[in-house]
């Protein structure tokens, strides 16, 4: 298959495999999404979601969230893990938010970068997922999934973010953001799949035999 055989193959087989693409993290407003996602670096969804409701029940807007003590914060999202900085960067922009935007939490991606804790990833996750904003997030796991199905050189998530970005239509790229995840999660995860296991590698490969060595971004 050539590059672009492969993106259509992969596109069509994720739509009719995951049809329904449900935001994994749990949130009631965009601030909370925000909070969610930031908190999700180097952590799973599933724990993300069982220690948010905790902190949104005492504060799940940034007029609220910047009055309460970033001790308290650490307090509740430690199991995270990195607590420290994610307790003072949650502190820190949510008086951003009330002190700029007036407790608004901006659509424009450039924007969203400036926040304490806030990445290129974090802010395309919150406006693709709540402002619905064409975006492609890429994490470690799209990007080696990128790198088994040939659709980028792997370099690193920056490059392999303008690669599919390239092969995929933008009004494509916030659902097959999510199909990714799930269909990694599900069938090519770094140990249920090494390239020469799952349907999408070996209908993408199959001739290949030998496990493939993905580059870290």
């Amino acid at each position: 298959m050539l590059k672009a055989e492969r993106a259509k193959f992969i596109m069509d087989f994720l739509e009719r495999s995951y049809p329904e693409t449900p935001v994994p993290l749990n949130n009631n407003n965009i601030f909370e999404l925000l909070v969610a996602v930031l908190l999700s670096a180097q952590c799973t969804d599933e724990r993300v979601n069982k220690i948010t409701p905790t902190l949104f029940k005492i504060a799940n807007n940034p007029f609220d969230m910047e009055k309460i003590p970033v001790e308290k914060i650490y307090n509740i999202i430690r199991p995270c893990g990195l607590a420290p900085q994610k307790s003072k960067a949650i502190s820190n922009l949510s008086k951003i938010l009330v002190n700029k935007f007036n407790g608004i939490v901006p659509n424009d991606i450039k924007e969203l970068e400036k926040l304490p804790g806030v990445g290129h990833k974090t802010a395309s996750v919150v406006i693709s997922q709540g402002f619905g904003v064409p975006a492609f997030p890429v994490d470690t796991h799209i990007h080696r999934l990128a790198q088994r199905w040939g659709l980028t050189n792997g370099k690193n998530v920056k490059t392999t973010e303008k690669d599919l970005k390239k092969l995929f239509p933008p009004e494509k790229w916030n659902k097959l953001h999510l199909q990714i995840i799930f269909y990694g999660r599900e069938f090519c995860s770094a140990w249920a799949c090494d390239g020469t296991v799952c349907n999408i590698c070996t209908t993408c490969y199959p001739n290949r035999k030998k496990p493939v060595k993905t580059k870290k971004p």
